[in-house]
């Protein structure tokens, strides 16, 4: 729908304008609550490092990209045409790229944060493989889908309450499935959460973190 010349809602004519739309907005329509969790999330910890982006989308095509970076419908429908897979050079090579210089400009001491799936090598093998022990992720995400990680990582974003991280190298990404969340007391005054990033930094060290995508698809 979102890929059709003839689609007339915002977003669509965003992406057809010449200003374009954030590559985060786009994927937040395209994901719903997973990304939307995500992006509310980074930016509401965000702490990059000194002449870095805090936020930063795994795409299919192009490697890591600013979460403020505007793109367009052709974008789009390139992205549309690779699914990731961490044997298709098309994805593999832009985002090992991007990683291994990403790696060489963060201090030593910075904590790369994946707010992806870890259970999959698509994404966690070519970040590790440059981040190594700096790549951590949530311990709360272990045993959840992805529909309970997304309305986690929003309500930590309402609430201000960051998740506590783990080294993604040897960790245990599949346990016991946590009970599911409350739900929220009818009358209880919630604080507005930008939508707007989506990779960020936190804790006394820089930190980034990264949300990632599933390729898109043209039908």
């Amino acid at each position: 729908m979102i890929l059709s010349d003839r689609a007339q809602f915002e977003l669509a004519r965003k992406l057809r304008g010449k200003k374009g739309a954030s590559i985060a907005e786009v994927f937040t329509f395209l994901s719903g609550l997973y990304f939307r969790g995500k992006i509310a999330y980074a930016t509401a910890f965000a702490r990059p490092a000194r002449g870095t982006p805090g936020v930063f989308v795994i795409t299919p095509t192009r490697g890591l990209v600013d979460a403020r970076t505007r793109i367009y419908l052709d974008d789009l429908r390139e992205f549309a045409t690779v699914n990731i897979h961490e044997d298709d050079s098309r994805y593999r090579l832009p985002i090992e790229q991007d990683v291994q210089c990403l790696a060489k400009k963060l201090p030593l001491e910075s904590e790369v944060i994946l707010l992806g799936s870890i259970a999959t090598g698509k994404y966690v093998d070519v970040l590790l493989a440059s981040f190594r022990n700096r790549l951590r992720f949530p311990s709360e995400f272990i045993g959840r889908g992805d529909m309970s990680r997304g309305g986690l990582m929003l309500r930590c974003a309402m609430d201000r309450q960051e998740l506590s991280y783990i080294a993604v190298a040897g960790a245990i990404v599949n346990g016991k499935r946590p009970p599911k969340l409350a739900p929220r007391r009818s009358g209880r005054r919630r604080r507005n959460v930008a939508t707007i990033a989506e990779f960020f930094c936190g804790g006394s060290r820089n930190q980034n973190c990264f949300a990632s995508q599933a390729g898109l698809s043209l039908s």
